[in-house]
């Protein structure tokens, strides 16, 4: 049997298909991403971080996380990026300011861009804007490491600062400081996160 061209052609194309296929793949390397997803972090019992469910770490941070949990977290955590936008927020210890909290603080509106900005709490369930602050980068009081710093300056309380750190993405956990003349006082911890 006699091959005419195009069976020819064809034959030829069927042949140098996978052998050209695979040519390609070992020149050209292929990757496969990963899908981007982070282990959780446990801090001990029921004291773990989601990276992955900002919710959850909420709930943690709030309701099973020690006060020696919470330092271990926030000084394992970097800077992180600033929040922009509106955030909702918990105080997490002492135990009373988070039943006292709830009707005269839910929150913060931060305005800010990489390099921080300013910021202004939201009181009442009426949201009510007040409390201003600027936002910056600094020395944590705690452990003198980088973290966003809420200068109450501007306010009716300049002697209040928080200092804040992402522990996961979009949960910033933070301390809330008076400056007094003669020795600085931890008057609360905190945890935001967008709602």
């Amino acid at each position: 049997m006699r091959m005419t061209g195009e069976r020819w052609r064809k034959s030829l194309a069927q042949f140098l298909a996978p052998a050209g296929l695979l040519a390609v793949m070992t020149v050209v390397p292929v990757t496969v991403a990963a899908p981007d997803a982070q282990a959780d972090t446990s801090f001990g019992g029921a004291c773990v971080l989601y990276p992955n469910n900002p919710a959850a770490t909420v709930d943690s941070l709030r309701n099973s996380c020690s006060i020696e949990q919470q330092v271990q977290i926030f000084a394992a955590a970097e800077r992180g990026d600033a929040p922009h936008g509106v955030t909702n927020g918990w105080v997490t210890s002492p135990q009373f300011m988070q039943v006292v909290a709830p009707p005269f603080w839910i929150g913060k509106t931060f305005d800010t861009g990489p390099d921080g900005g300013t910021l202004m709490n939201r009181i009442t369930g009426a949201n009510i804007p007040g409390w201003p602050a600027n936002v910056y980068s600094g020395p944590a009081i705690t452990d003198k490491r980088p973290a966003w710093l809420l200068d109450y300056g501007p306010s009716i309380t300049p002697q209040i600062l928080d200092e804040i750190r992402e522990v996961t993405p979009n949960v910033w956990f933070g301390y809330s400081w008076w400056r007094g003349h003669f020795q600085t006082t931890l008057l609360l911890t905190f945890v935001l996160t967008y709602p």
